[in-house]
């Protein structure tokens, strides 16, 4: 032991010596100054201990920030409520708007002296003090205490200890200097929990009664009073004897304190709970899984700017578009609903969902069902041949797994400003997004960037390569043989016609000559930015999984002559006051390619409408406005795409499975052309109907030969990589009270690897609409859409029929 440490020991020992035999004396023999000092002792250290722990309490700012705390508002960009961000599902009602016999019971029950004390009830802690120590333990908390418990349950904590407690007490006395009783009893009634998300007797009234708040009877007001004292242990849903019990004891004690007559509860203490119980799902707005996405975001921007997402009536301005954001729902419920029945029909019972059908046994091997058998002790066989019997189970599986899903997204090409997303067919049954977190294989709608490779190195859409068999060796001595629905023509084919007609043969070559690692480069500075491209030769037909927000973005760079321009989602965002805390406006556009290739990739995606695989967006959904696009379909047809481009407007859908081994099994209806066209269509058909886009509007085409346009377009290509290149701060504006840290303009973040995701309850809305009927699909010959891959003597190109692809969701 170190010599300081022994030298304080010693001290302390001999003053230990000295006070010992005193104290003792004095504890041996004691006087009435001793017994005084020691019966003070015990108040006064327990008074500088509670003086000690105001700091560490809610401040008055905060108690008045709990009382008027205001959701964050997020607007479309014509003024339309898009979504609230809340702590909790509720809905704020004023104390008269509540049931008399509410607030009766709940003073009778859990603090009748509650107009005579000033947050503690002394008598009350005392006997609950007094019953505990005997065994019986209780509660001695006021409604005021448990108010302070509900409001700030962070702060002051849950643990039964002395320091909660004189937390509790502290807030407790703030909040009646600040409020009337009345306040105190309208917040607390409007912020209690109980349970199943219904926070506030509004929604406790709706979920356990589907009725008001203000329409509570006595019964009803008594089951959910008595509540209070263990919603879990006293549920009227799970526990309905001992919820019927409590409420009981409730009507007693109403009687005890004369808000209820004998007689009365007589009769009514033996009527039967009688609970209509419903689930409140949280309203989640016409685009909820934009709003989630950019939730996300909003609470990084209002952690580094001092704000609170929940309490603080920020208002955020989107770029969403609620009429172009109604359409797209409209169409993607609708195709939805169209795919779903071929589902349906192609994996019957009576088809391929049959238990000896393989997939399907490997399907109930993957269960949670399966799971558990096996972790009772079941053997796999047996557990998985006793599910496979199970019908019911068999059909639950069924319903969940081969379910169709969608995604779809709409934005500006000019500006990249997003006017319509929709992440799933119906959020409350998907809450995964395949916008921006699900990665797919896009199949033939990444051949433009081959395409576009070969432009930019010289060639002319008019150039020709023969439709010919094509072997194309690979590292290991594997050949790779593309090939497409038919035996190849042996004819000369233009680059323009391959790609109207998505000819696999003529991409394959076009790829060799361009090579794998110039294609990935294009399409990482045209907008496919975040995830993984391998730079192999089957990357021309579309084999790494990107996400649809890629797609679409890439594809705008299409549109708006090579520039890549970052997708945007706010424009500003503003504080309760309407004071403008920070604006956003669009990044500067980036040279992605020059002007010229881009030109000549639109026009040969315009032969894709007007003679190829989409020519139904003319022949179906009559659109004569200058458009361009892309079909895309992959291997099996787990995966439907198709992009269309406007001047104005890039729209694109992906439709599938979110288990890309279950697909439509069927080449008809599997088809991009027929999956997925048919939601792009029908918005486009709509936005042009209700003037939301021009139809007059045309791409303006640079003409090829003049030497200025050459230099202006080089002068500007160095102007803006030179003016990039200068740190330009962006403009802020702060209001007077509270300053707005500059960040940059918000972007989509980074997509994360697919991942199963958790059910959220809610539901997507579409917003109503004038809709004309959907003519009948017309019968023009087969579309012939490109074929799966075909690879001979190499496995690692396909993804197994057992597993998906890397980077896909295997639910």
């Amino acid at each position: 032991m170190p010599p300081f440490v022994l030298s304080m020991w010693g001290r302390l020992s001999g003053v230990g010596r000295w006070l010992g035999p005193s104290l003792m004396q004095h504890l041996h023999r004691p006087n009435r100054r001793t017994l005084w000092g020691l019966l003070a002792a015990g108040p006064v250290l327990l008074l500088l201990y509670t003086l000690l722990l105001i700091p560490f309490t809610p401040a008055i700012s905060d108690i008045r920030k709990a009382k008027t705390e205001q959701p964050a508002q997020v607007l479309s960009r014509d003024g339309k409520l898009l979504a609230e961000y809340k702590w909790a599902h509720r809905q704020w009602v004023p104390l008269k708007g509540i049931a008399p016999a509410v607030v009766d019971a709940l003073i009778a029950t859990e603090d009748h002296r509650f107009y005579q004390h000033w947050g503690m009830d002394g008598r009350r802690l005392v006997g609950a003090a007094l019953a505990t120590f005997s065994g019986d333990r209780q509660g001695g908390s006021t409604i005021t205490q448990q108010l302070a418990r509900n409001l700030f349950p962070e702060e002051i904590g849950r643990a039964p200890t002395l320091t909660r407690k004189l937390k509790e007490a502290i807030t407790a006395f703030k909040i009646e200097l600040l409020y009337s009783k009345e306040e105190i009893l309208e917040t607390y009634l409007n912020t209690v929990p109980f349970l199943y998300n219904a926070y506030g007797i509004e929604m406790a009234a709706r979920t356990y009664f589907d009725t008001s708040a203000d329409k509570l009877t006595v019964l009803q007001s008594a089951t959910l009073i008595g509540m209070l004292k263990g919603t879990s242990y006293y549920n009227p849903v799970l526990n309905p004897e001992r919820a019927q019990n409590r409420r009981n004891t409730v009507l007693a004690q109403m009687v005890k304190r004369d808000k209820l007559k004998p007689a009365q509860f007589e009769a009514l203490k033996k009527r039967p709970l009688r609970i209509e119980f419903e689930r409140q799902a949280e309203p989640q707005g016409p685009a909820p899984h934009f709003s989630q996405q950019l939730r996300k975001w909003l609470i990084a921007w209002a952690d580094r700017n001092g704000y609170n997402l929940y309490t603080d009536g920020l208002v955020i301005h989107t770029t969403i578009d609620s009429r172009l954001q109604a359409v797209a729902n409209q169409a993607v419920a609708r195709q939805g609903r169209q795919l779903q029945a071929v589902a349906d029909a192609a994996w019957s019972q009576r088809n391929g969902w049959q238990p000896r059908n393989p997939l399907v046994e490997t399907l109930v091997r993957e269960s949670t069902e399966f799971r558990a058998a096996v972790a009772k002790g079941q053997t796999p066989d047996e557990a998985a041949k006793a599910l496979l019997a199970d019908v019911a189970f068999l059909r639950t599986l069924r319903q969940t797994k081969v379910r169709v899903q969608a995604g779809f997204l709409a934005l500006e090409p000019e500006t990249g400003q997003i006017r319509a997303w929709v992440g799933s067919r119906d959020f409350a049954q998907d809450a995964f997004d395949h916008v921006q977190q699900a990665r797919r294989q896009p199949g033939s709608t990444f051949k433009p960037f081959v395409y576009g490779a070969a432009f930019e190195q010289g060639l002319n859409p008019t150039d020709t390569l023969i439709d010919q068999a094509v072997e194309i060796k690979l590292p290991g001595g594997e050949v790779w043989r593309p090939s497409d629905g038919g035996p190849p023509s042996g004819q000369a084919m233009s680059l323009r016609t391959a790609l109207a007609q998505s000819k696999n043969t003529i991409t394959a070559q076009l790829m060799q000559q361009v090579g794998p690692e110039r294609v990935v480069e294009l399409a990482r500075v045209m907008g496919v930015r975040d995830s993984k491209l391998d730079p192999v030769p089957a990357l021309a037909l579309g084999t790494s999984p990107v996400t649809l927000k890629e797609m679409v973005a890439a594809y705008g760079t299409i549109a708006n002559t090579g520039r890549y321009v970052e997708p945007l989602w706010v424009t500003r965002i503003e504080n309760r006051r309407g004071e403008l805390l920070q604006e956003f406006a669009s990044a500067r556009p980036q040279k992605a390619m020059p002007v010229q290739a881009a030109q000549d990739l639109r026009n040969a995606l315009r032969g894709v409408i007007d003679q190829g695989t989409g020519r139904a967006i003319r022949t179906r959904y009559g659109i004569q406005a200058d458009v361009a696009g892309k079909t895309g379909t992959t291997q099996d047809n787990a995966d439907g795409w198709f992009i269309l481009l406007h001047p104005q407007l890039v729209a694109g859908a992906w439709a599938g499975f979110n288990d890309s081994r279950i697909t439509l099994r069927s080449d008809h209806w599997g088809q991009g052309a027929r999956s997925a066209l048919p939601m792009v269509g029908e918005f486009f058909q709509q936005a042009l109907r209700s003037k939301q886009i021009d139809a007059q509007v045309r791409f303006v085409d640079t003409p090829r030969s003049r030497w200025w346009q050459d230099f202006k377009e080089r002068l500007r290509d160095w102007l803006q990589d030179w003016w990039a290149s200068r740190p330009v701060p962006e403009k802020i504006e702060t209001p007077p009270t509270r300053p707005a840290v500059p960040v940059p303009a918000p972007v989509l973040p980074t997509a994360p690897e697919i991942t199963e995701s958790t059910a959220v309850s809610g539901r997507s809305g579409a917003l109503p609409i004038e809709t004309s009927p959907v003519p009948a699909w017309p019968d023009p010959p087969p579309i012939q859409e490109e074929p799966p891959l075909q690879p001979l003597e190499m496995q690692e190109l396909t993804p197994s029929p057992a597993l998906p692809a890397s980077g896909e969701s295997s639910f």
